[in-house]
Order: C-alpha cells, then sequence, then structure tokens
C-alpha cells in the first residue's frame, strides 16, 4: 500500500487487525509503527521476526523516502528531519491516535525525535539498538578496530568515507559485517534475508559519509521532552550502537526502563529473538502513560 504524504510517496504494509471479537464487543488493538534502520534498507528484515507480536498490536511497516519500496524524490530530503515529519504525516494519514513506536538503530533515532517534536502521537516508545547523537561514529570505529578481521575493517572505512555506492557494494558490506551485527550469526538466514532487502546507497551516504547527517545529529536536548513510556534495549556486543549509549538513552529520558540482552549483538530479534518478544510485549501490557501497572 502507498500513501501519498508531504512531497513523497511512502510505502507502508500492515500486519494483524486491528478490531478483534471480545465476548459481546469488539475490542481495538493498539497500533504500532516499525522503523526500519539503516539508512538504506527497508522494513522486510522485521516481517519474520516481529510478527508474533500481532497477538498484541496490529504492526505497521513503512519504508523511509528513497528506500525500499517508497519513491525516491530528492536526495537532499534523506535525512531525519523528513523521516520524522514523513511519520507523524503516515500516522495522520491512517486516521491513528497515539502510536506505539518501535524503532531499531537509525529507526529508533527517528522515533525519539518523533516522540520528542510529536509527543501527544505516541503512547508507548520501544527503542532498540540505538544511539541519541553521532558519537557512536567513533565509538563504532574503535570496536570494529578491536573487534573486527582486517576485511571488515576494510568495509567500515568505506561505511565512513561514502564509498558504498552501488547496492552490490552495500550488499557485500552486509555480507563481511555479518558476524559482527549478530552474536549468533547464519549465514544461510542472513542470505536469505538479504537477498529480500532493497538495498539504497544514497540514503546511507548522506548519513555516514563525510559530512553526513548522521555525524553531527544530537537529540540529547530534546530527549527531556518524551512523555510517553519508553523501554530501552541493547545488545551487550553490539559494535556499531554500543550499549553505553542506550545506557545514556536512560539517564536522558524520565522514568524510562532499559534491559541489555547479554547475548546479543546489535541484532536482538535474531540473537534473542523469545526474549526480544516478551519483553516487547510485556512492556506494552504492563506499562501506561506514567504508571507501572
Amino acid at each position: 500500500m502507498r500513501a501519498r504524504i508531504r512531497d513523497t510517496e511512502i510505502y507502508f504494509d500492515v500486519d494483524g487487525v486491528g478490531l478483534v471479537p471480545d465476548g459481546p464487543r469488539m475490542r481495538e488493538k493498539p497500533t504500532a509503527f516499525i522503523i526500519h534502520g539503516g539508512p538504506g534498507g527497508d522494513h522486510s528484515d522485521f516481517k519474520t521476526a516481529l510478527g508474533p507480536l500481532t497477538d498484541k498490536m496490529q504492526l505497521v511497516y513503512f519504508d523511509h523516502r528513497g528506500q525500499g519500496r517508497s519513491a525516491q524524490g530528492d536526495p537532499a530530503k534523506y535525512t531525519l528531519d523528513e523521516n520524522v515529519e514523513d511519520m507523524e504525516a503516515l500516522r495522520r494519514h491512517l486516521g491513528l491516535g497515539p502510536i506505539v513506536s518501535v524503532g531499531t538503530s537509525y529507526g529508533g533515532m527517528v522515533a525519539m525525535a518523533h516522540a520528542a517534536r510529536h509527543p501527544a502521537a505516541v503512547s508507548h516508545l520501544i527503542l532498540v539498538v540505538t544511539a541519541a547523537h553521532g558519537g557512536f561514529n567513533a565509538r563504532a570505529k574503535e570496536i570494529v578496530a578491536q573487534r573486527g578481521t582486517p576485511e571488515q575493517i576494510a568495509v567500515c572505512d568505506d561505511l565512513w568515507a561514502g564509498r558504498l555506492d552501488t547496492p552490490a557494494k552495500l550488499r557485500h558490506y552486509y555480507e563481511v559485517m555479518g558476524p559482527l551485527y549478530s552474536y549468533k550469526y547464519d549465514a544461510a538466514l542472513a542470505k536469505v534475508g538479504l537477498d529480500r532487502r532493497i538495498q539504497a546507497p544514497e540514503p546511507l551516504n548522506r548519513a555516514f559519509s563525510p559530512g553526513g547527517f548522521l555525524r553531527s545529529f544530537d537529540l540529547r536536548p530534546e530527549l527531556g521532552s518524551i512523555t510517553a513510556p519508553t523501554l530501552i534495549l541493547a545488545g551487550r556486543h553490539d559494535w556499531i550502537c554500543a550499549p553505553e549509549f542506550s545506557e545514556e538513552i536512560h539517564r536522558l529520558i524520565p522514568g524510562s526502563d532499559l534491559r541489555i540482552f547479554e547475548n546479543s549483538s546489535h541484532s536482538i530479534r535474531g540473537d534473542e529473538t523469545q526474549l526480544f518478544l516478551d519483553a516487547v510485549a510485556g512492556f506494552l501490557v504492563y506499562k501506561t502513560r506514567g504508571n507501572s501497572l
């Protein structure tokens, strides 16, 4: 499905029903926006892992502008600020009230900014393996220098130099870096995921290359504006959004909850799938705005 919003067209898909029979009434489930990372990827990686959450929520997946199945448009607008406003416009286009916002990696950055700038639009905020400022880049360089193979170090140099300029190069990057992204790396499963994904180099390079917006962004001054109950999930072995950045977010969002998964890297949903699903579902069930039940 496609939504013509603002100056672009956003692809979205819906998993799970919104209304379910419940005795003599129809009960409405909360709707969650699933916000993918990258930039330069799409929503496809999330569907197999997050499907069980439809027991609790209706899931709306979407691709950021210029990525996946969404329209390309002006590359100068492949930015965090534009992605935030696209997300809010999509929520309004779908006629939704406050949403459950689930953002992973770069998607967590979008989710944080959206929740800070549109607090009434978010009922629950779930931030997965993310960071609130561009300092994560320097730390990731240190970690890959310590843990990475020569080939991994080389492809990361390409990432930060803006040399991943074709879909083939971007796929090669993820093939090489897979064992660092996942603590329980499975090459066969990773290949299936890469086969499904639409790779978009331009948004990635506009974010990570010299002068890219993810080098200098800083959401920390805005985090105190977030009013939604917030759950922060981090992987102990995450190389690109190290857990210290989740700990920092936890300190800056009032009343937030933090959980660090000890046997996960950047892909908690793949490394500790059931524990991840339990954490998200449990948070939704037992946390209401401003109160623990």
